[in-house]
């Protein structure tokens, strides 16, 4: 059987077998770490998601929002910018699609903080901007999560609009500093305690894992598939040429069985 499985055909195989068994080990890490990561995403939503607010100024500064520190529910208190907000394109609520409105916040210690203040459904035209409730005057209080800035599609859109939140872009569009984070509006409140028009609000988090555990170990189940397929496929071929040489491999044929004498019986000696 060594004879058989030493020829360069299967000694391709077993190559595959093993080229496949590297690929599904890495394949299965690969699923892992995402896992991992939906996983720690999960518990950082429950962690902080319906926690008591907590001031700004002890969560996020200038420099980027650790991703320990996301979905943490702060408060602030500030002045919205005057004029049209920044537009997000093609963010999802609810299975459609439109725009999400930020507009900066003017901190009291000067500071800015980009807040998305919700969603509204695309215009009937795509040349056209959707109608965006206005941000209110005056100071405003404002509750919400905090969220890193997101990774840069690098796509040229027309100005005032943003393909992802990144608060480098959103910087440039608004020519002025942001804080490293941006802050997802949950409540706000107006001087006098009036509660103002505000676009819809975003979906609560998704907190599912996903299949990604369930993958891995499918990927990790996988690994010796190859080389049980070459080991039947080897043994079927080394069967086949026994039979085909009618012999018990090494080229000699098997000596003829000499039948056993049949046995006797008592009452068969009786009866004759």
């Amino acid at each position: 059987m060594l004879r058989v499985a030493a020829s360069s055909r299967w000694l391709g195989a077993l190559a595959l077998a093993a080229a496949f068994a590297v690929a599904a080990f890495f394949l299965g890490q690969w699923q892992w770490g995402r896992y991992e990561e939906r996983q720690a995403r999960a518990d950082r939503i429950i962690a902080h998601y319906d926690a008591a607010p907590v001031p700004l100024a002890g969560v996020v500064g200038p420099d980027p929002l650790p991703l320990s520190r996301e979905w943490t529910r702060v408060t602030a208190t500030g002045r919205y910018a005057v004029g049209e907000p920044l537009l997000v394109r093609n963010r999802p609520r609810e299975g459609t699609y439109g725009y999400e409105a930020l507009v900066p916040l003017t901190l009291d210690n000067g500071t800015v903080l980009l807040v998305d203040r919700g969603w509204v459904p695309n215009a009937e035209s795509a040349q056209a901007l959707p109608e965006v409730p206005p941000a209110p005057a005056g100071t405003v209080q404002v509750t919400g999560w905090v969220r890193p800035s997101e990774e840069s599609l690098d796509r040229s859109l027309p100005a005032g609009q943003l393909a992802s939140i990144n608060l480098d872009e959103a910087s440039q569009e608004l020519g002025t500093g942001l804080l490293g984070a941006y802050l997802v509006l949950d409540r706000e409140s107006a001087s006098g305690g009036a509660t103002p028009q505000r676009p819809a609000r975003l979906e609560r988090p998704d907190t599912g894992i996903g299949p990604h555990q369930a993958y891995a170990f499918q990927w990790w189940l996988a690994m010796p598939v190859g080389f049980v397929l070459v080991f039947f496929g080897v043994r079927r071929e080394y069967r086949e040429t026994i039979e085909a040489a009618g012999g018990n491999g090494a080229g000699a044929s098997r000596p003829p069985r000499t039948a056993r004498p049949k046995k006797v019986r008592i009452w068969d000696e009786e009866d004759a």
